[in-house]
């Protein structure tokens, strides 16, 4: 068994400090602040510089206000950039996850980026701050599963890092509530048993889908952007046992989003 694989067993998460190439987290950084540049400019009328991070952000927030629907969509966009979802099937992602002791690793959900800043928060929900949570429940895959998660800016406990409680992963899957965007845990926790993540843009943080973790508080006026990725093990057994089960469902809208579109001449037009 290699070193790593004995610290992720034995603490539940590893973290390793400038792992991953600084100009592939930038292309998924700028590809994604590009896509939202897009429908700021159609919203705000603002052509704003993706470099100049105050300024782009501030308009990410007015972009926000003014077309939630839009922003929404949009945020599930960037999801499905080439360059995020050609990290996730990176053989150095890959090879990661077979030093820490999944033989047979397989995608569990599709590869996720997150913006998150109280600014992008309707109505007082807390989508952009997580309670206390084991990724496992929303995944369900093999026993071994594990998450990778890194941010694509600098990230200490002023923006939110990540907080975990080391070892938590072999204490069972804790008791949840099911409402929100992602159930939290119902039993008492201690926050000094909290350890507080820190990032530099290229380190990340591998971790079990059963470790207790939580959003850290961003109190600053930026935005925590952060990409997470979750695998599961074709050979653990129990995975095999259970078919290889799939928690997540993904499937089209039932209606058209966009009512009586495309017209016949728009098409025309695009096939000219």
């Amino acid at each position: 068994m290699s070193t790593l694989q004995e610290q992720f067993n034995r603490d539940g998460y590893v973290l390793l400090r400038n792992q991953l190439d600084k100009d592939v987290i930038n292309a998924i950084y700028t590809e994604a602040r590009q896509i939202f540049a897009t429908q700021i400019k159609r919203v705000t009328g603002k052509t704003v510089d993706i470099d100049d991070k105050d300024t782009f952000e501030n308009a990410m927030f007015e972009f926000f206000e003014k077309d939630f629907d839009g922003f929404v969509s949009t945020g599930k966009t960037v999801q499905h950039s080439f360059s995020l979802h050609r990290l996730g099937v990176d053989p150095v992602i890959e090879n990661l996850l077979k030093d820490v002791g999944l033989s047979a690793p397989i995608i569990g959900a599709r590869a996720a980026m997150q913006f998150n800043s109280r600014f992008l928060s309707k109505d007082g929900s807390k989508h952009w701050k997580l309670d206390a949570h084991q990724d496992w429940r929303t995944g369900q895959g093999s026993l071994d599963s594990a998450v990778i998660w890194f941010p694509m800016v600098d990230a200490g406990a002023d923006i939110g890092a990540l907080q975990v409680i080391p070892g938590s992963h072999k204490i069972g899957l804790q008791a949840s509530t099911t409402s929100g965007y992602q159930g939290g845990i119902t039993v008492e926790l201690k926050d000094e048993d909290f350890v507080q993540t820190e990032f530099q843009v290229g380190d990340i943080l591998i971790f079990s889908a059963f470790l207790i973790h939580q959003s850290g508080n961003n109190t600053t006026n930026n935005i925590r952007w952060s990409v997470q990725l979750r695998y599961n093990n074709l050979d653990e057994p129990t995975f095999i046992e259970r078919g290889y089960p799939m928690a997540y469902i993904y499937k089209p809208e039932t209606e058209l989003v966009t009512p009586d579109f495309p017209t016949v001449e728009q098409l025309k037009e695009v096939f000219s």
